[in-house]
Order: structure tokens, then sequence, then C-alpha cells
């Protein structure tokens, strides 16, 4: 059995797909394109599996719109068309798509809701940044937020993601001093077991790029999750269970 192979089973689900856009399951881990270290990515399983799955000769399209960091797992969207890849990129553009994570924070937030406002500056090869003031470099970075349960060890909360800027939500609640769990590099006290974050992006909302339906695309709960939530469902949260099944074969 080799990676592509686990697409389109429990474990591992397809969310979504018809002629122009593809949403898979990210796994915490795997890396949404090619990047430095060189590991196959969401991206290169994505166009093997349609390549092998439709008899495609050639090299297969498949647009990248948006990202998810490598330690976040969740709803990823992929378009099979040029043509839907320039709509729905200006759906993100304008601000009419809806994301939605979930993500469970140290310590209780003590708010059953509230909004986020910063001026965030990316540094290149280092984490960002929030400056107290609009900078030429900085981009303006908002999320509302509600609570769902917390505790004094933590908080579940969801949050509907305004902007879409580089670690937006790692580093906002990281500056109101409730960092994401196992987010080390922005000041949670101890990692994950597999060094993942207990950040999940659990929806997006988008309309169609080619009949204009609004359609709402959702990943379940991964089992891991820390926080009994009812919903969990039988997939994995990192990509290194997957790795280690390939290599058992």
């Amino acid at each position: 059995m080799i990676i592509k192979d686990y697409l389109f089973t429990p474990e591992w689900p397809v969310l979504y797909m018809d002629n122009h856009l593809f949403a898979l399951y990210k796994p915490a881990g795997l890396p949404v394109q090619g990047d430095e270290s060189g590991d196959i990515s969401l991206l290169d399983i994505g166009k093997l599996w349609l390549k092998e799955k439709f008899n495609k000769p050639g090299n297969v399209f498949l647009g990248l719109v948006h990202r998810l960091d490598r330690p976040v797992a969740g709803v990823m969207l992929f378009c099979r068309t040029s043509k839907a890849a320039g709509r729905i990129s200006e759906q993100i553009r304008s601000r009419e798509i809806n994301k939605t994570y979930i993500a469970v924070l140290e310590g209780d937030i003590g708010m059953e809701s509230g909004r986020l406002f910063n001026h965030i500056e990316r540094i290149p090869g280092k984490s960002s940044i929030i400056v107290k003031a609009k900078t030429k470099n900085s981009s303006e970075a908002s999320l509302c937020f509600k609570t769902i349960e917390s505790s004094q060890s933590g908080s579940l909360v969801e949050i509907d993601l305004e902007t879409g800027r580089h670690h937006q939500i790692r580093i906002q609640f990281a500056c109101i001093g409730h960092p994401v769990k196992g987010d080390l590099r922005y000041g949670a006290p101890k990692p994950m077991p597999e060094k993942q974050i207990a950040l999940f992006a659990r929806s997006l909302e988008i309309d169609h790029p080619i009949t204009g339906e609004r359609l709402l695309i959702e990943a379940p709960i991964p089992s891991g999750w820390p926080w009994k939530m009812g919903n969990k469902e039988d997939i994995f949260w990192n990509w290194s269970e997957i790795k280690s099944k390939i290599k058992a074969c």
C-alpha cells in the first residue's frame, strides 16, 4: 500500500469532490505544499490520486487557493480547474468565504465571546509579531470567537476567521495570554505528543465557483483531540500515524 491509497477510506476522508473542487482532510504534520524539507505534501498526494482515479495523462492540475500551517489539521480545499481557482481566490480576497476553526487554549480565557483585532508583522524565516500600531510592513488581523467550554486548565473555543494572516489565530490568542495548546513557538508550556497543536480547521463555507450554490464543507473531529466533544470519528489526527502504517506494509 502507498500513501495515495489511503484516500477515500474512513481513516482519511475526502470531504467533497466534483469536476471543479476537491476538498481533503489534512492531517497535522503533513505540509500543504512542498517545502525545503522535501517531504511529500497533501497537494502531491491529491494529484497522484486524481491521476490514477481518472486515468489522466500528463500532469494533473490542482490549484492551491489557501493554506494551513503544518501542525494544524482540518479542511483543505483545492480547485480542479483554473476557472474555479480564480473564482475561489476572488471570494477569499473579498472575504466571502467563512472559515471556522476550533482550538484548545491554555488556561481559562474568562470570556464567553470576543473579537480580537491586531496589526501583525511577518518576519521572513521567523515568527510573526504583533505591533502596537500600523507599519508599512504590517497587516490588519481580526477574528471573532465564542467559548464553548472552559476550566482552569484550558478553554475550548470556536473561531470565525475574518482575515487570513500567517499564524494569525496562534499569535492573537498568545497575545492575550492564552496560546494554543502545544504551540511552543507562541508560548505554550509543553508540546503535544506528535508536535501537533490543538488548532483544527473545522469548516469552510463557499459559493460554488460554477453553480453559485452555497457549500458547507466540514471535517470530523479526529480521535485524540484533547477535549471531549461527543462527536469524534475514527480518523487519524497526525500524519505520523499513516506513515507508520505504510512502513509496516
